[in-house]
């Protein structure tokens, strides 16, 4: 392991598919343009198009040749092709649990062991494919409360492992929003509407922007709001406020009515037919506590 692998598995843990041929594997990374135009009207593709050096940098040395980059306006894709016996594909697969899609893969216990500047590779690779900070990403709708969003479709245990490595690089998930019908649909508004299944969503992990600073992106125009966001926050909260685990203040309980698919299939067999007041009850379940 070393920081280049680690950057390629977190892109790939966050937004990777894996196609498996007889004789050789390729991977496929997308990179979405959430919006066309970021805060300031600039074209996100662009931007993305200005970042592929130093993305090209970090991995073709480790794939020993070009990645293949495809581009429109919506996405940008990354691949590359190895024989199924070249160790670095053999590595690569290790790692990401032998999954074939980012909401089938799992962090192998061993990338619990890196460096913290292997780490901080790995939650960034992550965050450059599906982290979001946007001026809409404000805590409770208060006015500079800016967050770093990092979104997860339909993993669950990659939801509590990504909140784990924060945690041991010391940067505290402000919320996690998931896709439970507790949360996305805690009054049962659209159940009764006849809408059971809205509350499949991704889930999101909410970090305050200051927070995120030590990990930011290597995408150009994610970092460059990163860096305004984060010193426009401290305008409005202390650090000393932002920088504290749920564990660490006084947990916030609303109580919810009983939801009819709590005891849906698709949730893990910990939590199905369990009730969640609280964000944080359901973090601790899955494994994200002191």
């Amino acid at each position: 392991m070393n920081a280049q692998m680690a950057y390629l598995i977190g892109m790939i843990l966050g937004n990777g598919e894996v196609q498996r041929k007889s004789d050789q594997t390729t991977i496929t990374i997308e990179l979405p343009h959430k919006n066309l135009l970021d805060d300031e009207g600039r074209e996100v593709s662009i931007y993305v198009k200005s970042s592929l050096t130093d993305i090209r940098a970090i991995i073709e040395p480790l794939i020993g040749h070009s990645l293949s980059i495809s581009q429109t306006k919506r996405a940008t894709q990354f691949s590359f092709s190895k024989s199924n016996e070249d160790y670095t594909m053999r590595e690569i697969l290790r790692f990401i649990g032998n999954g074939v899609y980012h909401s089938t893969m799992t962090m192998n216990s061993e990338l619990f062991n890196m460096t913290t500047d292997e780490k901080r590779e790995l939650l960034r690779g992550l965050a450059d494919v599906t982290g979001y900070i946007r001026k809409s990403n404000m805590a409770f709708g208060n006015e500079g409360w800016h967050r770093v969003y990092i979104e997860i479709p339909g993993n669950w245990q990659m939801v509590i492992d990504i909140a784990n490595m924060l945690k041991d690089l010391d940067v505290p998930v402000q919320t996690i929003d998931f896709g439970h019908p507790n949360f996305r649909d805690s009054n049962l508004k659209k159940y009764n509407e006849g809408k059971p299944y809205y509350w499949k969503k991704e889930h999101q992990v909410k970090i305050w922007a200051n927070e995120f600073l030590p990990i930011g992106f290597n995408i150009v125009h994610k970092q460059r709001a990163l860096e305004k966001y984060a010193d426009e926050l401290l305008e409005y909260l202390d650090e000393n406020k932002t920088h504290k685990f749920y564990w660490e203040k006084a947990i916030r309980k609303r109580e919810k009515p009983i939801h009819p698919m709590e005891n849906d299939d698709s949730l893990p067999e910990c939590i199905r037919g369990k009730h969640f007041e609280s964000w944080t009850e359901l973090a601790e379940k899955l494994g994200y506590c002191e």
